[in-house]
């Protein structure tokens, strides 16, 4: 497959993507912290190559290929113990990938007209993320995806503990034994599922490729199955976060800076969902057929529960951090309502949502450099100061509470609409959180922006500058033009949601409780 004169299946393409953000990490470590500009170089043209790489990926990629072997790379890595080198990738990753690269390209752009101490270690730091994040999206094998889950802990553990805020060691500690508590009861469960397959099949492979193909002879009972679909699902919902394991999230945004407020909204979180889609459902479909009224009611609890608290909130960044609890148990909805409307819906949504919300922390960053307070009664009346972060907060906000024309209207209608056909209480239920998403949203923005300028020291106010709205305007642009024109997306992720969906179909008929 030749683009530009690029062969891109020949060129172990997955790998450049994956590794080109470490290798341009490593000399930022031996930069001093004055070296800004070098840094600034750095930083911005790796991202901006990793993009690159990824753009050139997604117009080379067959939306119609079947199963998650595009661009394939396997290579023996620990043959004693049938452990490979086993990249791919599909619809439902490639769009992940492509969000991923975009958004951490924002956050340094946007990063450049910040000031941050030890400036070449927190690029370096975000570059290494990347790579993590990336690599759990490709990776292929379980213990390959366990080693990548895992690097992304480390650089966020820094993020978060060296450049957060005054309670950034309780935040970052929380956040770590959260989801290591949850990766632990992965790689058991990973382990337990190699034996599986080792004694149905005669031979060791921890590929998930292999894994789906043989799942059907591994002959689990349904306790056995149950207890790994449990492992799984616990270690993805607690990255989502869905209810009650959500504790640790509006603490890490909080204390979290800017940069890591985005990527952590904007990706991390949606490894929770795609891990679900990924391998939860279609290794273990009659467990989680099982288990979908638990965890739709967990969801439905999370939905109405999240916008809730956000209304309460008086501190912009933990309302935008409930609002995050919220939305992605629509999310999580969608995807236990197992048919392809919702299931394709929750997806879009996944990256809307990164879209949103990653351009609402930004903006909520903005404000904060300026006048180091999130406190909403603190500001109010400053939409005449500050005209083109108006703007652009409106634009995030609408598009986060799912205003037609805007990006979050095509995945929560889609979402409803698949939940319908399912489930008519789970989908009434789950539309109060629309509302409620509206009335802490509006909130927000009349207190803020609107209403008289009552404190003097907004009158002082500077508006977005040059380097932050470079970060800005990208998510700003895909959230208007998905609004309107959804459909490449969509076809990007068809294949990889049908096949979900048949999976859960496939169980549903052999008589398992919907």
């Amino acid at each position: 497959m030749t683009i530009f004169g690029i062969d891109l299946l020949g060129a172990d393409i997955l790998t450049t993507l994956v590794f080109l953000p470490t290798l341009g990490a490593i000399p930022l470590l031996f930069l001093s912290a004055e070296s800004k500009a070098s840094t600034r170089v750095i930083g911005i043209l790796t991202a901006a190559l990793t993009f690159v790489v990824s753009v050139l990926m997604a117009f080379a990629f067959d939306p119609k290929s079947p199963g998650i072997e595009s661009f394939r790379v396997d290579h023996p890595w620990i043959p004693r113990f049938g452990v490979r080198y086993l990249l791919g990738i599909d619809g439902l990753s490639l769009s992940l990938v492509l969000l991923t690269t975009l958004l951490t390209l924002c956050v340094l752009i946007f990063s450049a007209g910040q000031k941050i101490d030890r400036w070449p270690r927190y690029v370096a730091a975000f570059l290494v993320l990347e790579t993590g994040m990336l690599g759990s999206l490709v990776a292929l094998d379980a213990i390959l995806f366990y080693v990548f889950w895992e690097v992304m802990l480390i650089p966020m553990y820094f993020i978060i503990g060296v450049w957060g805020g005054k309670r950034r060691i309780y935040a970052t500690m929380k956040f770590f034994l959260f989801t290591l508590a949850g990766s632990l009861l992965m790689f058991l469960a990973i382990l337990f599922t190699a034996g599986v397959h080792l004694r149905a099949t005669g031979f060791q492979s921890f590929s998930l490729l292999d894994w789906t193909r043989a799942s059907s002879s591994w002959s689990l009972s349904p306790g056995t199955e149950a207890l790994l679909f449990g492992a799984f699902a616990l270690a993805f919902l607690v990255k989502v976060p869905l209810w009650p394991l959500h504790t640790w999230l509006p603490d890490a945004h909080v204390e979290a800076p800017t940069g890591g407020s985005i990527i952590l909204a904007g990706v991390l979180l949606k490894l929770g969902t795609y891990g679900l889609l990924r391998f939860a459902i279609p290794l273990f479909p009659k467990a989680s057929m099982n288990l979908t009224p638990l965890i739709a009611a967990l969801a439905l609890i999370g939905i109405v529960y999240g916008a809730w608290v956000a209304a309460a909130q008086k501190d912009m960044k933990k309302l935008v951090a409930y609002s995050s609890v919220s939305h992605l148990a629509l999310v999580v909805l969608g995807i236990m309502a197992g048919n392809a409307m919702a299931i394709s819906g929750a997806v879009v949504q996944m990256i809307g949502h990164g879209l949103t919300t990653g351009l609402l922390f930004l903006l909520v960053g903005v404000l904060y450099e300026r006048r180091h307070t999130r406190e909403m009664a603190d500001y109010g009346g400053i939409a005449g100061r500050v005209p083109l972060t108006t703007t652009l907060f409106l634009i995030a906000a609408f598009g986060s509470a799912g205003l037609p024309g805007l990006n979050g209207f095509i995945g929560e209608f889609l979402i409803l609409g698949g939940v319908f056909k399912a489930n008519v209480v789970w989908c009434a239920i789950g539309a109060t959180g629309l509302i409620l998403g509206a009335v802490y949203l509006l909130t927000l923005i009349q207190k803020v922006f609107f209403g008289p300028l009552t404190v003097e020291a907004n009158r002082g106010l500077t508006d977005i500058n040059g380097w932050e709205l470079a970060g800005a305007l990208p998510m700003v642009i895909l959230i208007v033009v998905l609004g309107v024109y959804p459909a490449p997306l969509i076809r990007m992720v068809e294949s990889s949601v049908q096949a979900v969906a048949q999976v859960t179909q496939l169980a549903q008929s052999a008589g398992v409780a919907p």
